[in-house]
């Protein structure tokens, strides 16, 4: 979802253009779509070490043979392949070789659904050949952060040198987690507001749900979803559970407030990342930035500004759900089915705002920092957050079913819901079934989840 490009190159005057250009993402409900998006940690299945980008078995070989067998345009930064992109959807490269799939944005689930095992499939094509195979987890279960590979993009470049100087596990933010996320739309600004609090909110609910890094360096790390827990320390500035999205007056313009004061990391300047960490994007669009003398800050600068903010719940022209581990096929089904069901229909909306609106800033941050390592066990109101997941589960599946999207066999897109309901039922994540295999059958070894869990 590009910005046009008559927008580009347009100067920005005042806020009231950015204020204006969130709310340029509004959309009548016939016109919603669904964009979901996942990453993957690849593994060479004699050794289980990450690919290389160079080499005969590299990241750049499977990006180039892709391009060529299955007609993706290639971008490039220099020589080095970093993207590919087809129809609306695109792959890029992420910091250590993680391979992420940003699907098209589609009508419904069954269709988003379709979409990742075509995708999976034409991966697996090459990835055979070349002795590589994908996990989806949400944090590598093996090797140490200094044996993983950095790709060559002049972002990861400036990003790792920042990283440190803000957080101690932003390093491992970039080069050992994957997520699976879902884009939605909103048709106003009260569409917006609402959907952003009840997302937000029940945004630890889907973390629990989809826990699945519980192994670091080999060993268990004492957390269900370990990536949810790196992003406390990766840069407060850029995340967290935005608490002024729940405070009277929220909109647009207070989303630009707080992404104007987020630090930048760079500008893309003449097809090269200029590095501008830590420098004000409000002195950008003056032109006062020493690095960049008498330059103004674009649309396009403050669009890609947009994306280096990293909350639980993220607003750019639609808003992007980002709680969840990796996981499996059927899981990265199973994400957007469970935002779609509770935030596209509006009895399910009003019943899920209804379940949190009463929520506390204590009780928010509570559930937040404590289902990394609790996930559905954690204690809440007298229950746990298993109880919190049924209800929110309950709710999810009435919605699919009223949105009524058929597949050609009948079945709405409730069905999807199934891997998060039998999570439920046997009040068992994904981690504690690994977890549960690395004390048993496993051996204390790490090494068969490469082999049982890969795509």
């Amino acid at each position: 979802m590009s910005i046009p490009s008559a927008v580009k190159s347009t100067p920005i005057r005042d806020r009231q253009q950015l204020t204006d250009y969130l709310a340029a993402g509004e959309k009548p409900r016939e016109a919603w779509r669904i964009g979901t998006e996942h990453e993957k940690f690849g593994f060479r299945t004699d050794d289980l070490r990450p690919p290389t980008f160079e080499g005969e078995r590299g990241i750049k070989v499977l990006l180039e043979t892709l391009a060529t067998r299955y007609g993706w345009d290639v971008s490039r930064e220099g020589e080095n392949p970093v993207a590919l992109s087809r129809n609306g959807a695109s792959i890029t490269l992420e910091p250590a070789g993680q391979l992420e799939l940003s699907g098209a944005m589609l009508e419904t689930i069954h269709q988003t659904c379709c979409e990742v095992n075509g995708h999976l499939s034409d991966v697996r094509s090459v990835a055979d050949e070349l002795g590589i195979g994908f996990l989806g987890m949400g944090f590598q279960p093996k090797w140490r952060r200094d044996e993983m590979p950095w790709m060559p993009k002049g972002r990861y470049k400036i990003m790792r040198e920042y990283m440190p100087k803000v957080g101690s596990l932003g390093l491992d933010m970039m080069t050992r987690t994957c997520t699976v996320q879902v884009n939605l739309d909103f048709s106003s600004q009260a569409d917006m507001i609402k959907k952003f609090r009840v997302s937000l909110a029940l945004q630890p609910i889907a973390t629990a749900l989809f826990a699945d890094s519980p192994f670091t360096e080999g060993r268990p790390n004492g957390y269900l979803s370990y990536r949810s827990h790196i992003w406390t320390d990766t840069d407060r500035q850029r995340t967290g559970m935005l608490d002024f999205v729940f405070e009277d007056g929220f909109g647009y313009e207070r989303y630009v407030d707080y992404i104007l004061d987020v630090p930048m990391y760079f500008s893309l300047q003449d097809g090269s990342y200029r590095d501008l960490a830590g420098q004000d994007f409000k002195r950008f669009m003056a032109g006062e930035l020493a690095a960049l003398p008498g330059t103004r800050a674009t649309m396009k600068d403050f669009a890609d500004h947009l994306t280096t903010a990293f909350p639980e719940v993220r607003l750019k022209q639609y808003l992007e759900m980002r709680g969840a581990d990796g996981g499996p096929w059927n899981r990265l089904c199973a994400l957007p089915a469970f935002w779609v069901g509770l935030l596209y229909d509006d009895e399910a909306l009003d019943a899920a705002w209804d379940l949190v609106k009463d929520f506390s800033r204590t009780e928010r941050h509570a559930l937040r920092d404590g289902v990394p390592k609790h996930a559905l066990k954690l204690p809440f109101r007298g229950g746990s957050v298993r109880d919190l997941a049924e209800e929110a589960l309950k709710i999810a599946a009435h919605g699919l079913k009223r949105r009524a999207r058929l597949n050609k066999h009948g079945a709405d897109e409730s069905i999807f819901l199934e891997p998060m309901i039998e999570i439920v039922q046997a009040n068992q994540t994904p981690a504690e079934r690994k977890l549960e295999l690395f004390h048993g059958a496993w051996g204390g070894s790490v090494d068969p989840v490469f082999r049982e869990f890969a795509y």
